[in-house]
């Protein structure tokens, strides 16, 4: 099973301005932490896309370009490719040049996203949400695997016998996974076109989703994948700290971005019984000392058949020493103890 760490840049409030902290000095820190990744031997780097003031990077695409040039085996990926409002051929080109730099590391992880910001940004109308994410995907994965290209949608400009470069490594294939946050349909949709598949555990209880990851195993063999090229992962916010009151002071951090998140969403305040609660063996949060986490991993392992674990790492802007201490042992306890 691979082990991955996936971000979105967080930014914290800085007190003494009221302002959310430098976006570049973030940046900086994130290739930072992903060469210390790859150093630790951590599998999978997978870098968030958002279009808000609350997070350093809109761009996933360059920032993996930067950490392939830091890094030297460590799985690049996005994590996710918005991509109802994205080019499909811009996004193909710019992970096969990241293929390109990385020699083979580049992967894509496909979604809706769960903020809607980039709509309006890029001038599309969410009356067309799943039409356009369904047209984009179809014409994404054609690209993926020919190199001229003629297809018709709905939703933007035909091609007639286009041709897409560069072309990225393995005959010009990336690997393009499905991320879904537990919709059904998203899910059918991902096993009947043999994707492997990815999903966002990041509420209630995880053995909840065990009936969707059966369905998506049962219907990827019923449209005729081969069994061993199935793939499935689950993302879940993650944490690790061997001081247990670094723990429980992480939860300042997490309830700071539940909290700002929810404002906009309606939801009730973040508590610390939520917070505990998740924490717990049936719980969604993989915070903890080592033996916790890997303990979940391993259930996660027993109860879904998981090839990937991605430990969502930055949530509530965690100071850069204290996300580094957590790669450290993420990449040198946890992942061994957990292979």
């Amino acid at each position: 099973m691979e082990l991955g760490i996936g971000m979105f840049g967080d930014l914290a409030v800085d007190q003494s301005t009221g302002k959310y902290k430098d976006a570049g000095i973030k940046i900086r820190e994130i290739i930072d932490q992903v060469k210390l990744m790859d150093e630790v031997g951590i599998d999978v780097f997978a870098m968030g896309e958002h279009h808000r003031p609350d997070y350093a990077v809109s761009s996933p695409e360059i920032v993996l370009a930067a950490a392939a040039s830091v890094t030297r085996n460590i799985k690049l990926a996005s994590g996710v490719t918005v991509l109802s409002s994205s080019e499909p051929v811009k996004v193909y080109e710019d992970f096969a040049t990241i293929d390109l730099i990385s020699d083979g590391r580049a992967e894509i992880f496909v979604g809706r996203g769960s903020f809607i910001e980039s709509f309006p940004l890029y001038g599309y109308s969410l009356n067309d949400y799943e039409e356009l994410f369904d047209e984009k995907l179809e014409l994404l994965l054609k690209i993926n695997s020919e190199e001229n290209i003629s297809w018709s949608g709905k939703l933007r400009a035909p091609m007639q016998n286009q041709t897409v470069y560069p072309r990225a490594k393995n005959e010009g294939k990336l690997p393009i996974w499905r991320a879904v946050g537990g919709t059904p349909k998203s899910v059918l949709s991902a096993a009947k076109l043999g994707m492997p598949l990815v999903v966002a555990i990041i509420g209630a209880m995880p053995i909840q989703f065990k009936n969707l990851i059966d369905f998506y195993k049962q219907e990827y063999l019923k449209a005729g994948h081969p069994e061993s090229e199935m793939q499935i992962a689950i993302h879940s916010h993650t944490f690790v700290s061997e001081d247990q009151a670094v723990i429980d002071g992480y939860f300042h951090n997490y309830k700071s971005q539940m909290d700002r998140i929810g404002s906009a969403r309606g939801w009730a305040p973040y508590t610390k019984m939520q917070y505990e609660g998740g924490r717990s063996k049936d719980g969604a949060l993989f915070i903890g000392n080592t033996n916790e986490v890997v303990d979940k991993i391993a259930y996660m392992k027993e109860i879904f058949g998981i090839t990937r674990f991605i430990g969502h790492m930055d949530v509530g802007a965690p100071e850069n020493e204290v996300m580094r201490k957590s790669i450290e042992l993420f990449g040198e306890k946890v992942g061994p103890q957990v292979r």
